[in-house]
């Protein structure tokens, strides 16, 4: 239907009625996604549900607290009846291994400490999933994740979440901006978990009780190591603790048991200064300790950058933001170096511990919730 030029902008922002506005919401399983779906269709929306199937469902119905799992489509789907709306399983199982799992294993073998929810919601979620939407004749896609999407003079912009507990913007900064244009987050305004859990409870969802899921989705129960085994056989080959000048301290029974910044369960006790794994020797199995001090960084190369401030990313020798190298520490002041459009010399103003190759550095404004992007460190120092 043709639109007049004076058509309000609906609650998300798109110039038509809401009954016209198709939506297609990301169904996890969880109360998020589903409070979103059920907030969109009360309000009137087309919702069309979507659930992906990463990863074999036979083996996942037996696994608790993990996403996308047998039970969370069964869980999405029950929503979706209860609310009235169309619901579909895609089927991403060979693009999540070939996207996500295969780098997870790979890095996490070269002794990084990879973030693969990242990698996820970039390679899979925003980029596949997104162009279902599109072909689904969508307006929009929407998540239940907690971060803010606004309106700025130059185009939509990224911002943290109101709650700064649930904030998932160290997770999303790999969003372009073509996706950012396409993408609606409704929760990221809600002051608490409370809140989300409140209308899960008001709309009669299944899931309003529904524990969080706290692991990487196809990581379960915590144990990264396990699942590195099965996926790459003969990657547990035992090697030599060593201290940083080569002396042999003790052995382990494989590199992939270990991190950066690791202190327990290193074996090696009766010494008077507590040692740390400061490094990784991946190609000669071998696990290097040292003080703590040894843990601080100030360097840090980043690369693989999504910049989304309003002007070019190395139109300028430096940034003034606050980053974050981890998901659970707040921002910190840095100083941002560009060396071209997508790699940058990252130097905190405080030197952090436990800075390691394959974690996420993200940009944020040090004067509003806006975030600039982020890039992927990638090399220890």
């Amino acid at each position: 239907m043709a639109l007049d030029a004076d058509t309000p902008l609906n609650s998300l922002g798109i110039a038509k009625p809401v009954a016209d506005t198709r939506v297609v919401v990301a169904m996890s399983g969880g109360v998020d996604s589903s409070v979103v779906a059920a907030m969109l269709a009360d309000e009137g929306y087309d919702v069309v549900g979507v659930t992906l199937q990463l990863y074999d469902h036979g083996a996942a119905l037996a696994k608790k607290g993990a996403c996308c799992a047998g039970i969370d489509i069964h869980d999405a789907r029950r929503v979706a009846e209860e609310m009235g709306f169309p619901h579909y399983v895609l089927d991403y199982e060979n693009i999540f291994k070939d996207a996500v799992i295969d780098e997870f294993a790979d890095s996490y073998l070269a002794g990084a400490t990879p973030v693969p929810c990242i990698r996820c919601n970039e390679r899979v979620k925003f980029k596949d999933l997104l162009e279902t939407a599109k072909d689904l004749d969508a307006d929009c896609m929407a998540t239940g994740h907690y971060i803010q999407r606004f309106d700025g003079p130059a185009g939509p912009e990224l911002h943290s979440a109101a709650d700064a507990n649930r904030d998932q913007s160290y997770f999303l900064f790999s969003t372009t901006p073509e996706q950012l244009s396409f993408l609606r987050f409704p929760l990221g305004h809600l002051a608490s978990k409370d809140e989300t859990r409140a209308l899960a409870a008001k709309y009669g969802l299944s899931v309003a009780d529904k524990p969080d899921s706290q692991d990487i989705c196809f990581v379960p129960d915590g144990d990264y190591a396990g699942v590195i085994e099965k996926l790459r056989p003969g990657a547990a080959e035992p090697g030599e603790i060593v201290d940083t000048e080569g002396n042999v301290l003790g052995t382990h029974n494989g590199v992939i048991h270990y991190t950066v910044g690791q202190r327990r369960g290193l074996g090696i006790g009766g010494l008077e200064t507590p040692l740390y794994v400061v490094k990784l020797d991946v190609d000669n199995r071998r696990v290097i300790v040292g003080p703590k001090e040894m843990l601080a960084t100030r360097i840090v190369p980043v690369r693989e950058i999504n910049w989304l401030g309003d002007a070019p990313f190395d139109s300028q020798p430096e940034w003034h933001v606050a980053v974050r190298v981890r998901s659970t520490r707040p921002p910190q002041p840095a100083i941002l170096r560009p060396i071209s459009a997508t790699e940058a010399e990252v130097e905190l103003l405080t030197p952090e511990e436990g800075v390691s190759p394959g974690q996420a550095c993200v940009f944020y404004d040090t004067d509003s919730s806006r975030i600039f992007g982020g890039g992927w460190i990638w090399r220890g120092h």
